[in-house]
C-alpha cells in the first residue's frame, strides 16, 4: 500500500502547510461518506470531501495538514484483523490519500498533543489501536473493556483515558509503552468524556443514567454526579472550566451546568441534539443532530440559537484547527 503522505510527516510532521486565519472545524458526516470543513469566522462549510466509509470518529493534526477518519463499517469478506480501515486525508490536496487496515469499526478518535499517535477505539473489539504517524502502521492494540467508547489525551502527551461502556470504568493508559496502569470507576455506560481544566477530574457522560459524572482521576471514582435527562450524549466544558454543555437526545434539549453550584440552562433543540463542541475562542458551540443534516449555532454565554449550518448525513465527532 502506498503511503505518499509520509515522507512529509516523517520530515516535519508539526510544519504547517498553511497558516490558518480562523479556526476550522472538521465534521464526520457519517451516512454522507463526507468529511466536511466549517469556517468558524463564518459558520459556513467552506468545502467537503467524499470518500470515507461512513465516517464517526475523526481527528485533526495539530497543524491541520492531515485528517485521520475512522468508519462504522467493517468489510464481512475481509480478514477480522483489516476488516475497516483509518482515512488520511490531506486537505490541501484535496482527497482521501491512504487507508490504513484496523481490525473492527471506529467509534472515536484522539490525537496526542504532538501529533505522533492516534488513538481509535474499537467498541466491538474490546480495544484501542494506535497509529503513529510517521511510520502509518498500527503499533499497538490495547485491550481497555468492553465498548471503549471515548478517548482523552492528557496535555503533556504522556496518558490516555479511555471510557468502557460496557462495564462502567475507564481505563488509564501510558503513553511511553501502551500499557493500561490504572482502571477507573465511572457510572454507568460511560461515552463521551472531557478533562476539567486542571485534568485532574474528567467529566464523562452516563447515558444509561441520565447523568454526567466527575470522576477524580486521583481517586479514580466518581465524586459527583449531575442529573441531566435520558440519553444524554454530547459533552464540552466552556473556555474557563466553569460550565458543562450536555446533550440529551430523548429530552431533545441542550443544557448548560455550571459545575460549582449546578445551577441550570436549557435549550430546545429538535431532532435530536447529538455531538457537541465547544469552538475555543468564539464563545459559540456547534451541536449536531442525529436524525437531520444540520449543526445548531449556539451561544455559549446565554444559551441562545443564532443558526444553523447546512451539511448532508448526520454530523458526528468535530475536531478544531486553531488558527496560526
Amino acid at each position: 500500500m502506498t503511503r505518499p503522505f509520509l515522507a512529509a510527516l516523517a520530515a516535519g510532521l508539526m510544519t504547517s502547510a498553511a497558516a490558518l486565519a480562523e479556526p476550522t472545524v472538521y465534521v464526520a458526516g457519517g451516512t454522507s461518506n463526507e468529511v466536511f470543513v466549517v469556517d468558524a469566522a463564518t459558520d459556513q462549510v467552506v468545502e467537503s470531501f467524499p470518500g470515507f466509509a461512513n465516517a464517526h470518529g475523526l481527528v485533526a493534526t495539530p497543524d491541520g495538514e492531515y485528517v485521520v477518519a475512522g468508519s462504522l463499517k467493517e468489510d464481512p469478506k475481509a480478514d477480522k484483523a483489516e476488516n475497516s480501515g483509518l482515512y488520511i486525508l490531506h486537505p490541501a490536496h484535496g482527497h482521501v490519500m491512504s487507508v490504513i487496515p484496523v481490525a473492527g469499526m471506529t467509534h472515536h478518535q484522539a490525537i496526542t498533543p504532538d501529533g505522533r499517535w492516534v488513538l481509535s477505539t474499537h467498541m466491538t473489539r474490546g480495544a484501542v489501536s494506535v497509529m503513529d504517524m510517521q511510520s502509518g502502521e498500527i503499533v499497538a492494540t490495547v485491550s481497555t473493556g468492553p465498548g471503549p467508547n471515548y478517548t482523552l489525551v492528557s496535555a503533556d502527551g504522556s496518558t490516555a483515558f479511555v471510557s468502557n461502556s460496557g462495564n462502567g470504568t475507564i481505563s488509564e493508559i501510558a503513553v511511553a509503552d501502551w500499557s493500561v496502569r490504572r482502571t477507573l470507576e465511572a457510572g454507568p455506560a460511560p461515552e463521551h468524556m472531557v478533562f476539567a481544566p486542571d485534568e485532574q477530574t474528567i467529566f464523562v457522560t452516563n447515558p444509561r443514567g441520565g447523568t454526567v459524572s466527575a470522576v477524580s482521576v486521583a481517586g479514580g471514582a466518581v465524586a459527583r454526579s449531575y442529573q441531566v435527562g435520558p440519553d444524554v450524549h454530547g459533552l464540552d466544558i466552556s473556555d474557563d472550566g466553569k460550565t458543562l454543555f450536555v446533550t440529551s437526545k430523548k429530552d431533545q434539549k441542550l443544557t448548560a451546568i455550571d459545575i460549582a453550584s449546578d445551577a441550570r440552562r436549557s435549550l430546545a433543540l429538535e431532532p435530536s441534539p447529538y455531538h457537541l463542541t465547544a469552538i475555543r475562542g468564539t464563545g459559540k458551540l456547534y451541536v449536531s443532530s442525529s436524525k437531520a443534516p444540520t449543526l445548531w449555532i449556539v451561544d455559549q454565554a446565554d444559551l441562545s440559537l443564532k443558526g444553523e449550518i447546512a451539511i448532508r448525513g448526520e454530523g458526528h465527532q468535530m475536531s478544531i484547527v486553531s488558527a496560526q
